[in-house]
């Protein structure tokens, strides 16, 4: 279960984007974040990726 959270960076010429994903735990059942920050077209492939 992916739960979306995205916003913009803009860095000089470089334009970023910092997606944060909620993935629970195989072991223990919790939920955990997991960010990261990448160009926009690459977020959707990194969200849909288990």
């Amino acid at each position: 279960m992916a739960k979306k959270s995205v916003a913009s960076l803009q860095t000089g010429s470089k334009r970023l984007t910092k997606a944060i994903k909620m993935v629970k735990s195989p072991k223990s059942g919790a939920y955990t974040f997991v960010e990261s920050i990448m160009p926009p077209d690459a977020v959707n492939d990194w969200l849909n990726k288990k």
